[in-house]
């Protein structure tokens, strides 16, 4: 864990994100799904998770989400790629949001 600046770990986690495929995952493989920030890595996604929710973690999947494009009257913008984390719990740990951890 020392291999990370604290303060590093701290900025790594950006949100939960929280949709029906996330629930879904969360049921059915216990996983828990983060918005991590763009230059984060599997090892520090894991360590940040272990600091701030005191949990084991097993192992972290990462996808890069493409920005969908989107139209303001005649002009086309495109929003911000970003990168999620799929973050797989050892059994018998959990992350309760709704609780306020």
């Amino acid at each position: 864990m020392s291999a990370f600046s604290q303060e590093r770990l701290l900025q790594v986690l950006l949100a939960p994100q929280i949709s029906e495929k996330a629930t879904q995952i969360a049921d059915k493989n216990e996983q828990v799904v983060f918005k991590v920030a763009s230059d984060a890595t599997k090892p520090e996604v894991k360590a940040a998770v272990e600091l701030l929710f005191k949990v084991q973690v097993e192992s972290v999947q990462i996808a890069n989400v493409k920005g969908k494009v989107k139209r303001f009257g005649r002009s086309f913008g495109r929003r911000k790629d970003w990168k999620k984390a799929f973050v797989s719990l050892k059994p018998g740990q959990e992350i309760n949001f709704a609780a306020g951890e």
